[in-house]
């Protein structure tokens, strides 16, 4: 056999093994409105940039058939390629191939990827689209599972991991993109569940369809489990660019800088006037955030859960950071299990990742009632309150309005380490509201009162009285838990000289095996 022959055989492997399940299957996943494994990374990557891995690798198992199936690659495409022009490692699920479902040789090209990622430094991007495990291997598409999710878990916290779901996402597998920092699900193709309706509908008698139980929308809404939804592949796919856009390569390097022509000491005079003259008035927290970042632009995530807590990734002078901002429009902002779970993870991502975090202040407290205290309000608080307290990146704050008991702590106050902290010349920080206030102060007094005008008229004056020594930020100023309080309109220029000031910043923690944080 000659060198010619050999090349030509070296070629229609190539074609082979692009062809996945065959023309047929490939049909049918069109016929879905869903790309092939190849054409999403084609998509992902800068053009012309992806190498791949083990395009030659199909199963070993015998039995049920399976010698006489086999198909190269085996139902998963793995490689590395560029976006941007940084580097980036794949793995893209093949559905075409026995359904996409996983088995011992397609979990050890993924492993494969994830342990090259770790020893570079460089993101890992998952494209899930399987049936799950494949049935005929039994323990050992299990054994796969398992040894994937060790690898998400030694890189959780070294390189970013992001997963993409564009199809079904089911049983065990589902705990793979749930170890990641954030996961991408699409409209009306993708779904996600421990157990699917069937099972579901024998052992609790309950019927739910496929998209009730694990659809785009109902993880984006009540459970969390995505950060974002895309209304079809590419636009989830371009997503995945503009989220790296932000993050660094790895924990030991910092963000990358982006040429910003937008002025740091742009100053918006609408700012001055954004906050309600009456103190129980909402405003929309993101007009603050689109007014002072660069260009208005701003990554929001979990965008539709746990809404009383804004959370997402934006530039200042080029300069990436995460920003938590309390949303006074939506529950009054307050703190409850779900935006203290939210917020925490995701100060945690910046603080591992070295992105700065900046924190607008605007919360009444914590949500009351029978509902969050059975739910654990307490250990989910608590979460927040020790993600804060053990991040070691730049931390800025702003308390725009309203700072009121354990919240006033728990969101990023100088007590936690909290570098540079603001507050707007409105801002009220206090135990509580006047009006909560007054009722434990002078309870023995009003009660005394009879008359029904004189009592109005005593606990007018005493929440007055009340305001006049809490509502403004000078008494924390006095003590240096405030560093200043600024013009509004100027919040843009104080915050990236701020960060200025705190690129070099160098903070830690004891020595430990690791924390033992409230879960």
């Amino acid at each position: 056999m000659g060198i010619e022959s050999k090349i030509a055989e070296l070629l229609e492997k190539r074609k082979e093994a692009r062809l996945g399940g065959g023309l047929k299957r490939i049909d049918a996943q069109h016929g879905k409105g869903k790309m092939t494994a190849r054409e999403r990374i084609e998509l992902l990557l800068d053009e012309g940039s992806f190498e791949e891995f083990d395009m030659f690798v199909h199963h070993r198992t015998v039995g049920f058939g399976l010698e006489n199936e086999q198909y190269l690659s085996d139902g998963v495409v793995t490689g590395y390629g560029t976006i941007d022009g940084r580097l980036v490692y794949v793995f893209s699920q093949d559905f075409t191939v026995f359904g996409g479902s996983l088995s011992e040789m397609y979990a050890q090209k993924i492993v494969k990827v994830m342990e090259k990622a770790m020893k570079v430094g460089a993101p890992i991007i998952g494209i899930n689209d399987s049936g799950g495990a494949r049935i005929q291997e039994g323990v050992k598409s299990l054994g796969g599972y398992a040894d994937i999710f060790q690898q998400n878990i030694m890189a959780s916290g070294v390189v970013p991991q992001i997963s993409a779901i564009f199809g079904p996402c089911a049983g065990g597998a589902v705990y793979s993109p749930a170890l990641t920092d954030f996961t991408i699900m699409s409209k009306d193709t993708s779904y996600m569940f421990v157990t699917g309706p069937k099972v579901v509908k024998t052992v609790t008698g309950e019927v739910v369809t496929t998209e009730e139980l694990g659809g785009a929308q109902v993880h984006a809404t009540k459970s969390g489990v995505t950060h974002f939804v895309s209304e079809d592949e590419e636009e989830g796919l371009l997503l995945i660019r503009k989220i790296l856009s932000f993050l660094p390569q790895n924990n030991m390097e910092d963000p990358p800088h982006k040429v910003c022509n937008d002025p740091i000491d742009r100053l918006d005079d609408a700012l001055n006037n954004i906050i309600p003259e009456n103190a129980n008035k909402p405003y929309d927290v993101k007009d603050v955030i689109f007014s002072i970042v660069d260009n208005g632009e701003f990554l929001e995530v979990q965008r539709q859960y746990a809404q009383n807590i804004v959370c997402g990734f934006a530039t200042f002078n080029g300069a990436s950071v995460g920003i938590v901002a309390n949303q006074p429009s939506y529950l009054a902002g307050v703190l409850d299990i779900n935006a203290s779970r939210k917020a925490a993870r995701f100060v945690r991502f910046c603080d591992a990742f070295n992105i700065p975090i900046v924190t607008l202040v605007d919360v009444p407290g914590f949500l009351p009632g029978t509902t969050q205290e059975y739910g654990g309000i307490i250990i989910h608080g608590a979460k927040l309150l020790f993600a804060y307290g053990e991040a070691t990146v730049p931390k800025i704050t702003i308390i725009l309005r309203k700072a009121y008991g354990g919240a006033y702590d728990v969101m990023s106050s100088k007590h936690l380490r909290g570098d540079i902290n603001y507050s707007w010349p409105g801002a009220e920080i206090a135990v509580m509201g006047a009006k909560g206030a007054v009722e434990v102060l002078y309870s023995k007094e009003t009660k005394a009162i009879t008359d029904p005008e004189e009592k109005d008229k005593f606990i007018k004056e005493k929440e007055e009285e009340y305001k006049d020594k809490f509502a403004n930020p000078y008494v924390a100023a006095k003590y240096g838990y405030i560093d200043d309080v600024i013009e509004p309109r100027n919040t843009r220029f104080r915050i990236i000289r701020a960060l200025q000031m705190l690129a070099t910043k160098k903070d830690s923690n004891p020595p430990k095996k690791h924390s033992n944080m409230p879960l």
